[in-house]
């Protein structure tokens, strides 16, 4: 007779039920009726910066602020005994961190008298992809207005330029200045239109499977050998990082305009530096308008430098079109960068704090394994 090793079931399936806890991608905690932490998953441990079995010996109310409403939730879930949700809740603290928003969901847990669970969903991702979409429909309006410009200025402005060129062939010396600022003028503005035009463009993108760390090799050769000469370029690479799903030249186009503004944030200082980072970071899926389908962006491609930063009153807007912090920027740049990872189903955010402004782009991976490995075939550290 054959001895049987499997597990209780009520074992088996409190190792099952620890396992789904701590796959979950939000800090979970159970608290008892005195308030004490009875369970903790790894989301929870990080998000409090405590292990679980320190966690355990104190209340819920030692770590959160005081006064939080976290606290009147527990006690109105506990008197109801039914779920409450709460949004955009401030759990800042100096034990926390900076920046805590979270939406809540408290729950009793029948089976234990006075107890409840609580799911912590952190807003700072949440409210960076709203923003994300909401730069794409600003890049949606730009679309439409490149288009009128392209047809209802252009064909004027040629009509002014012609005419301003028949007027120089007769006009006396002190007029031709005026006649060829005229013309230099409107090649200035259809130049800018010109570049609006690459907003309308909705032609599918070519892509195909992308080693990443190729790509952003080949932007620092640029930038070293030419706006970035005087500065320090290094990088922090994930050597295990498979191919991105995208178009070679446009992900050129896009790390370049980044390395371009990094440079031109850190200008002459001496201490000047741009770090160029790529990770996997799994758990961030965004929708697909029209359909049911979730992309998953577990790749990330960061463009860090330590200059003064961008005013807090222009991040939110940053990949607006025509908003800049330079003197004689059109700002097309970043909402161009923004239109061209949209295009590909990733997202760009930018983080800028203490003197350290990191532009961070989420991307989908290649489907094809065919080159998961050949990142690996380029710099595989950090170099300094």
């Amino acid at each position: 007779m054959t001895k049987d090793t499997t597990s209780p079931p009520d074992q088996a399936g409190g190792t099952v039920a620890m396992a789904v806890l701590n796959a979950i991608q939000n800090p979970v905690v159970m608290v008892d009726e005195s308030g004490f932490v009875v369970f903790a998953n790894w989301e929870a441990e990080a998000f409090f910066g405590a292990s679980a079995p320190h966690l355990a010996r104190y209340r819920i109310s030692t770590f959160i602020p005081f006064g939080s409403p976290l606290l009147a939730l527990i006690d109105q879930v506990r008197e109801r005994k039914a779920p409450v949700n709460e949004y955009r809740v401030d759990l800042s603290s100096p034990r926390l961190g900076q920046d805590k928003l979270v939406d809540l969901y408290v729950a009793p847990v029948l089976s234990e008298p006075g107890a409840v669970v609580i799911v912590f969903q952190e807003r700072s991702m949440a409210d960076k992809i709203d923003r994300q979409l909401t730069h794409r429909a600003a890049a949606r309006s730009v679309t439409g207005l490149a288009s009128m410009l392209a047809h209802e200025i252009k064909n004027p402005l040629s009509g002014i330029r012609g005419a301003a060129q028949l007027l120089e062939q007769s006009a006396v010396d002190d007029d031709r200045a005026l006649t060829r600022l005229i013309c230099d003028e409107t090649d200035r503005i259809v130049s800018l239109v010109d570049r609006m035009e690459v907003f309308s463009d909705e032609r599918p993108v070519d892509r195909m499977p992308v080693n990443i760390h190729s790509v952003l090799d080949h932007v620092k050769a640029v930038a070293r050998a030419g706006f970035a000469r005087n500065i320090r370029v290094t990088e922090s690479y994930d050597p295990s990082l498979p191919a991105v799903y995208a178009n070679r030249d446009q992900l050129v186009q896009v790390f370049l305009n980044l390395v371009k503004n990094a440079a031109e944030a850190v200008g002459d200082r001496p201490d000047g530096e741009i770090l160029l980072t790529t990770a996997y970071r799994p758990g961030i899926r965004l929708s697909v308008a029209g359909t049911r389908e979730k992309i998953s962006l577990p790749l990330e491609f960061c463009v860090h430098d330590n200059g003064p930063g961008v005013p807090a009153d222009l991040l939110p807007h940053l990949f607006d079109p025509f908003i800049t912090t330079k003197t004689n920027g059109s700002g097309l740049g970043l909402a161009l960068v923004a239109k061209i990872i949209g295009d590909h189903g990733g997202i760009i955010e930018c983080d800028s704090q203490n003197s350290r402004t990191t532009f961070r782009v989420l991307m989908p991976a290649s489907k094809d394994a065919s080159l998961e490995d050949a990142s690996s075939a380029s710099s595989t550290g950090p170099s300094r």
